[in-house]
């Protein structure tokens, strides 16, 4: 086994020379739908810029997700890549687009901010308005999900659904699970998928940010980092769901690699006591950016290096 030191490195890296990196960015702008990979991305109060900024919903105005709709996996979703550029804003003709399998159409939602407003939608445990993008919308994804649905927007301008305030006190998030950035590395999925009969992707895990250059599970440890001037903290290691048992490219549910993780990331083996989320599987670490007062507009690039500034010393300081 190769030796994690307390930076979140190793000593293999370290003799290297090397430096972690920023290896994808990803960004989901539908949730539960599939990601878009982008070469920067910039960063707002609540995270990633377009991020988690829209959610189906159902009759009653509940958050549909892939642990109760699988099929939301297959809806590619396409944005302007300009959409992405520092300072954007989106113009009468700024849209972006659902293809589904089965659709006949695509749908074009424009990125201009929609008039009609929703009430009562709830995400987990949140509740509020958000802006309605309308009837064709609704019919698209009624016919898509073969039941009542509707799309709408996190309205940033009158809504605010806070973190956890147990990790994360004074942060927000849009329509995100809990917080607003998940980071993961490639060589924490090459471990399971060592583990594995079949490999799966990092889509069955919907990262932020995708890490290279660091040992397998070193994200665990890192207490705060710091890219492009960013310092992101890291609040608490990320709880698997049904999520990854979801095979993204046909929404076929299984039982792995939840079923090989839970000998290896457990919180059992981990040997750490779950706050909240017990019988879980972890991999990745969600984070918050600390920076957000004076340099929210920032971005982060593919190819950043990422600098370990403070590490957790062992598994027991780490929340979970």
């Amino acid at each position: 086994m190769t030796e994690v030191r307390a930076d979140g490195g190793s000593a293999a890296t370290a003799a290297a020379g090397g430096s972690p990196t920023v290896k994808s960015i990803f960004i989901h702008p539908i949730k539960s739908c599939k990601a878009i990979s982008v070469s920067q991305a910039p960063l707002s109060p609540t995270g990633f810029v377009w991020d988690r900024h829209w959610v189906v919903i159902n009759s009653k105005g509940r958050a549909y997700t892939q642990r109760v709709e699988p099929k939301l996996a297959l809806v590619q979703v396409e944005m302007p890549m300009e959409a992405f550029s520092l300072g954007w804003e989106p113009k009468k003709t700024s849209y972006m687009v659902a293809r589904g399998p089965g659709m006949t159409t695509e749908l074009k939602i424009s990125l201009t901010k929609p008039s009609l407003r929703s009430d009562g939608i709830s995400v987990w445990e949140w509740c509020g308005s958000a802006l309605d993008e309308g009837d064709e919308a609704a019919k698209w994804f009624t016919e898509f999900l073969g039941k009542p649905s509707r799309l709408v927007r996190f309205n940033e301008e009158t809504e605010t659904r806070p973190a956890d305030p147990l990790f994360a006190p004074g942060f927000n998030v849009k329509f995100t699970d809990a917080f607003p950035i998940l980071l993961a590395s490639q060589a924490s999925l090459d471990a399971v998928n060592e583990q594995l009969k079949e490999p799966v992707s990092i889509n069955r895990f919907r990262p932020n940010i995708y890490v290279e250059g660091c040992e397998s599970f070193a994200e665990d440890l890192w207490k705060h980092i710091k890219i492009n001037g960013l310092t992101f903290k890291g609040v608490m290691l990320c709880p698997r769901c049904k999520v990854p048992t979801i095979n993204q490219e046909d929404a076929t549910v299984g039982s792995e690699p939840t079923a090989t993780m839970m000998k290896f990331r457990s919180a059992k083996v981990l040997e750490v006591n779950p706050t909240k989320y017990k019988g879980r599987v972890y991999l990745g670490h969600m984070m918050v950016c600390e920076s957000i007062d004076n340099n929210w507009r920032k971005v982060i690039n593919v190819g950043d290096v990422i600098h370990v500034e403070e590490a957790f010393a062992s598994y027991a300081d780490v929340a979970v």
